[in-house]
């Protein structure tokens, strides 16, 4: 397959960008103006802040990805941070929505992110694609998100919305930077450790976008791992596969100090217990259902 992945540096992009070379596809990335590809030859050109983006980097294509947007938990979420987050994803997703629709030979799916953050605070209430949307700043960015690849879904092309939970991987994102302080056994739940976390392997996060390019599923899918955890339980499997202990309980007011109130609330003491309901339904199969076993085949002596 003929491939096009906007936000291919990060964690996930990386990841999968070496998967689909590895099975032979052709992977064009898209990179800002400027940002250098490197050796690397199949890069495009694009700057979603000025709406630049060649047609003919998509024009042919059989799929494009799209996990372009700033990250989450990468600063404070002061108001410009937070204009930030959005425009990072509205529009690129926009522009990706708006060219695709353009295209005289339109890929036949366009994969697009958003996150279980889509839902909001909802205790512990099961989540399926069918549940409705939260309230709060991280569910109205989703909505917003979702909602700007109309155009490409209005010129027929199939749309998928990945509702990813936390990825966990040891290179990176939230289990890396937890892992020095579970390591020298000052680990610990966040408040009272009841918050669910959905969470999926890389590995199998990347098995699920490349199942969705030849799936028929549409509109929104959890990428969640089908046990989500709460966040004493996390606690508890992260630190016996570490063999540390991890006694500690770490109050809000901690967290609230060097992350901001908004943000610390948002991914430490609420979260959703999703579950992958449309994927385990087509036939996918978890390479790491459970959070042992993925956290043993990342850490695991």
């Amino acid at each position: 397959m003929h491939i096009v992945i906007a936000g291919s540096s990060g964690l996930i992009g990386t990841a999968l960008v070496e998967h689909l070379r590895a099975a032979d596809h052709r992977v064009v990335r898209l990179a800002r103006v400027g940002a250098g590809a490197g050796a690397d030859r199949d890069v495009a050109s694009w700057d979603p802040a000025t709406g630049a983006l060649a047609a003919d980097a998509l024009d042919g294509a059989d799929a494009v990805i799209n996990l372009a947007g700033a990250g989450i938990g990468d600063h404070r979420w002061t108001d410009a941070y937070r204009r930030t987050l959005r425009e990072s994803r509205i529009r690129s997703t926009d522009l990706l929505a708006r060219t695709i629709a353009a295209v005289e030979r339109r890929p036949s799916v366009f994969v697009s992110g958003s996150a279980v953050g889509w839902y909001g605070d909802r205790g512990d209430e099961e989540l399926d694609e069918t549940s409705a949307s939260g309230s709060g700043f991280l569910a109205d960015l989703c909505r917003e998100w979702e909602a700007a690849t109309a155009p490409a879904e209005a010129a027929g092309v199939r749309t998928v919305h990945m509702r990813t939970g936390v990825v966990l991987s040891a290179r990176g994102g939230a289990l890396k930077k937890q892992l020095p302080m579970f390591r020298f056994g000052l680990g610990g739940r966040f408040g009272n450790g009841k918050a669910w976390q959905s969470w999926i392997s890389i590995d199998d996060d990347v098995a699920v976008i490349t199942h969705l390019l030849t799936s028929s599923l549409s509109g929104p899918v959890n990428v969640t791992a089908p046990q989500p955890v709460t966040n004493r339980e996390f606690t508890k499997v992260l630190s016996d596969v570490l063999h540390r202990p991890a006694m500690l309980r770490i109050p809000r007011f901690g967290p609230r100090l060097v992350l901001g109130r908004d943000l610390a609330d948002a991914l430490l003491f609420t979260g959703q217990r999703a579950l992958p309901t449309k994927l385990v339904a087509d036939g996918f199969e978890f390479r790491h259902p459970t959070l042992e076993d993925a956290l043993e085949a990342m850490l695991g002596d």
